[in-house]
């Protein structure tokens, strides 16, 4: 019996925890946390024993599937993949032209080194203007709002939750997250943490969630609104004279903009829209303020609204205009082993086209995923005819996933990269997967960038890839040779290894890679320090507190005011999530599926007794495009008004059979979210204020 440990990082959510694996006779044993790590502390949560159930998974796919003509699959070569591939390519370029091909990219793919830093690259060859990915139905508005503000979209604001007296967290719950857009493992001992050095930490969320409820405040707020309770923190900071920029005065500019831009909006104001009262909205901006740090940060539920980069924009600004901005204990900026913004220079990255149909504008080489359907199911030049998805099932997460579904359904042809069949890629008249989690090296390019601490770690794969697997940095750099014309006999894919290689040697610490090959656990850069305003990408060095194009969608905000003041007999729908849930393929994992049904609507008392509802009541939930049917939750924890379904459920359509997904199979909160109501802005979509009705099934 031989038995030996292996030392990794957990790439199955943002926090990057350290995982210490014991493997007998080749078989996992045992995972537990690294105690040793230098960033995780020994912290684990329950999606880390899903790397085993994915490994071991009789479902996922290892070769490549091709749909026959009479719709039933089987096993194909990997050269016969990739000339059909490559022929359908040129093909439907030639009739229809280059953006008659779609691309979507899933959230997955970012956690997976090998798609990381070779998945853009065939994508580029592909030469369409027709992008789409999950960041416009998650984080879009962060990086449009660090754009326009920083110079960068990757400039991003981390809270410095190891150093602050005071966290005021806006629709973010990173006790089930393990943090988002903040890479932070062990969050809920360095929140108690805060509270053990004499400060505090406050949630505002429609919501009572998992984090709520161990914080020392918790405000009920109307979703939607959050933009209006922004305005009027910024007002009380100008009218009572606690604007301190401290440090940040001397490169910031439009101060004077911004104090004119929210002189209308009083507590008195916004706090009927809102739903927190004047004393509550008022004891907030005071306990910011008086605190000798503070960080706002605000997470999916300000962004996945009608007005989520106006929201990321007025929370960076209040952490600007308290000195709370590239401060310790304030909202701070990584300075990673492998750096994304290096020398970068100021350039233009918003509307350089448009969707064909709404004309919606590109952001960073992308479009908006609510406008993918109608792009696939409107006839005329430009129509997308041919698609490929990347470790995503759009169906089941994207707004409107019903109509999608139709989408998909009318493709001349569809390649997906991906290691099961389920709900999108049943659509596919090819499938490719790769090898996947344990059987892959891992670095954390992303959230290295995203981390509450600056931090170093490569693991290395566990297992090798089984016969006739192919790995996703194979596939991809494949693909692209044949696409120009190469061949394949004379070929040898690059290794991810090598490009981490280059990235650490012209880092900022110019570390050896081999050195950080031997650190198993980890290797520990620093806190944050601040890096202003040197780390702006503009050519000035100034940070801009009230940038043009988010101040004019200010006339947007002020217009929709009268509209929220209207009383409404429906229901607000805003999604959760919850610890052992993130993706939707994690759900087939026996050890994060185990347990009670978590696919129910939750709904305060108040509103169950006027609807005379009755809890674990089947009810029907209706919305502008489609309709559902749940177990209902009665909870305390809801606001009046709101009711809550979590994300990523809905498997078990027609021609998918995934035997842990059909134990607690769902329904997709998708098939009510709605194309058509998103952030007019940035393009993301609104999940967080979608109208619904209620009623007994």
């Amino acid at each position: 019996m031989e038995t030996l440990t292996h030392y990794r990082t957990c790439n199955l959510c943002e926090a990057m925890c350290g995982l210490k694996i014991t493997v007998t006779d080749n078989t996992v044993t045992k995972i537990e946390g690294d105690k040793e790590d230098q960033f995780s502390r020994g912290h684990i949560c329950p999606k880390a024993y899903g790397l085993k159930d994915i490994y071991e998974d009789k479902d996922r796919l290892k070769k490549p599937l091709r749909k026959t003509t009479s719709g039933e699959w089987e096993e194909v070569s990997w050269g016969a993949a990739y000339q059909t591939i490559v022929a359908k390519i040129k093909e439907t370029q030639a009739n229809y032209g280059n953006d008659a091909i779609g691309v979507y990219q899933g959230n997955p793919s970012i956690h997976n080194l090998g798609t990381m830093l070779y998945g853009p690259g065939f994508f580029k060859t592909l030469r369409t203007k027709n992008n789409y990915s999950a960041t416009s139905t998650d984080q879009l508005p962060h990086h449009f709002a660090s754009w326009l503000m920083f110079g960068h979209p990757l400039i991003i604001p981390i809270p410095d939750i190891d150093r602050t007296d005071f966290m005021l967290i806006i629709g973010g719950n990173p006790m089930a997250s393990n943090g988002s857009m903040m890479s932070v493992p062990d969050v809920a001992n360095r929140l108690r943490d805060i509270q053990k050095r004499g400060g505090k930490f406050m949630v505002i969320d429609p919501r009572k969630t998992e984090t709520a409820v161990k914080a020392d405040k918790h405000l009920f707020i109307r979703p939607g609104t959050d933009v209006y309770l922004l305005l009027s923190f910024i007002h009380i900071l100008f009218s009572t004279d606690e604007v301190d920029l401290k440090t940040a005065e001397a490169y910031t500019v439009g101060v004077d903009r911004l104090r004119d831009l929210t002189v209308d909006y009083t507590p008195r104001k916004v706090s009927e829209i809102t739903g927190v009262s004047v004393d509550d909205i008022y004891e907030l901006v005071g306990e910011f303020t008086n605190a000798k740090s503070a960080v706002c940060y605000g997470r999916v539920g300000v962004s996945t609204q009608s007005f989520g980069g106006v929201c990321q924009w007025l929370i960076n600004a209040i952490n600007v205009l308290t000195g709370n901005c590239d401060a310790e204990g304030g909202a701070m900026f990584t300075l990673p082993a492998i750096d994304f913004i290096g020398n970068a220079k100021p350039k233009n990255r918003h509307n350089r086209w448009q969707s064909r149909i709404r004309e919606f504008p590109e952001f960073i080489s992308e479009l908006p995923v609510a406008c993918l359907a109608e792009e696939i199911l409107t006839s005329g030049e430009g129509q997308i005819k041919m698609m490929f998805t990347s470790c995503g099932n759009p169906v089941l997460s994207t707004p409107n996933g019903g109509q999608l579904n139709k989408a998909f359904e009318q493709l001349d042809f569809y390649v997906a990269f991906d290691i099961y069949l389920n709900e999108t890629t049943r659509h596919a008249d090819i499938i490719l997967p790769p090898a996947t989690g344990l059987e892959n090296s891992h670095y954390d390019i992303t959230f290295h960038n995203l981390a509450v601490r600056n931090t170093s770690k490569y693991s290395p794969r566990l297992f090798e890839k089984s016969e006739g697997a192919k790995y996703d940095w194979e596939i991809y750099q494949e693909l692209s040779c044949l696409l120009s014309g190469g061949s394949l006999e004379d070929f040898t894919p690059e290794q991810p290894e090598e490009k981490l290689k280059m990235g650490m040697k012209f880092g900022p610490y110019g570390l050896n890679f081999e050195e950080v090959k031997e650190a198993v656990h980890g290797i520990d850069l620093g806190a944050m320090k601040p890096q202003f305003p040197e780390r702006l990408v503009s050519e000035s060095k100034q940070l801009d507190i009230a940038p043009d194009l988010l101040v004019a969608d200010l006339q947007r905000v002020s217009d929709t005011f009268d509209e929220l003041t209207e009383k409404a007999d429906d229901f607000l729908l805003i999604g959760r999530r919850h610890l052992r849930d993130n993706n939707s393929w994690m759900h087939n994992a026996p050890s994060l599926m185990k347990g009670r049904n978590r696919c129910t609507l939750q709904m305060n008392p108040n509103d169950a007794e006027y609807l005379q509802l009755v809890d674990k009541q089947s009810i029907s939930v209706s919305s502008r495009v489609g309709q559902v049917e749940l177990p209902l939750e009665i909870t305390n924890n809801m606001m009046p008004g709101v009711v809550c379904m979590p994300h990523g459920y809905g498997h078990g359509k027609t021609g998918v059979q995934l035997d842990i997904a059909n134990q607690h199979a769902g329904v997709s909160i998708n098939d009510l979210t709605d194309d058509l109501v998103i952030d007019e802005l940035t393009g993301n979509a609104a999940f967080s204020n979608v109208k619904v009705t209620v009623k007994a099934a």
